[in-house]
């Protein structure tokens, strides 16, 4: 039978790096409308939820994405402290499911292809594994912040493609079944698959140079077709 998969998307109204960033235009539509048009290509998710406090946003949904549903996301919930786990536990609360998928509305490039194949791939794996979240693969010098080489050995030099390989955790998608989150009151699991998805997939908008640089991308892209 296929599970019941519930597409979470937080968005708050107040943002400390870019104001009003999930509202903002890109490409000429509200930053927060690019993932959502994603989520909705996706055949495996069933409803697709955004946790928000902005009323600029929830009028929006009304307006263009009715088949969205709003979680008004408490005033215990909205400081900039609080943990996004502590978020999504009170959004799994408010609706069930059996896999949960969070994004970002700061995940623009996203696409509905990528977010289909990472659904699968847990489902294959399930219960051996417990959660998936994707990653970027870096084959870099890396070193910590004593100077300390951390993947490679700076005496030897070798090619930078055929050093092993880290990953860094880049926030565009989680996958959990609730008891995951439940249990370990975190969104990845004891046992999760690092899923790895296009460095030109996983841009993730944090900054103000973050934004320009994906609306160059969106305007290539564009010119390319």
């Amino acid at each position: 039978m296929k599970p019941m998969i519930t597409a979470l998307v937080p968005m708050r109204h107040h943002s400390q790096r870019v104001p009003g960033k999930n509202y903002r235009l890109l490409d000429g539509k509200p930053l927060y409308q690019h993932i959502l048009s994603t989520l909705l290509q996706v055949p495996e998710i069933s409803q697709i939820m955004v946790d928000t406090d902005s009323p600029e946003i929830i009028k929006g949904l009304e307006q263009s994405f009715p088949e969205v549903m709003v979680i008004n996301r408490p005033e215990s919930l909205r400081a900039d402290t609080i943990s996004m786990n502590d978020i999504l536990l009170y959004d799994i609360s408010q609706v069930q499911a059996d896999l949960y998928l969070q994004t970002h509305s700061t995940n623009p490039l996203l696409t509905a292809a990528t977010i289909s194949r990472a659904i699968q791939t847990l489902i294959a794996a399930l219960p051996e594994k417990d959660s998936l979240f994707s990653v970027t693969r870096l084959q870099t010098r890396l070193y910590d912040c004593n100077g300390k080489a951390i993947n490679h050995d700076p005496k030897v030099l070798i090619q930078t493609q055929d050093l092993p390989p880290v990953y860094e955790e880049n926030s565009c998608i989680y996958i959990f079944p609730p008891e995951t989150l439940k249990r370990n009151r975190t969104r990845i699991g004891e046992r999760p698959i690092l899923f790895e998805t296009d460095p030109d997939e996983s841009w993730d908008i944090d900054e103000e140079i973050d934004f320009k640089l994906v609306e160059l991308i969106l305007t290539a892209r564009k010119q390319m077709k």
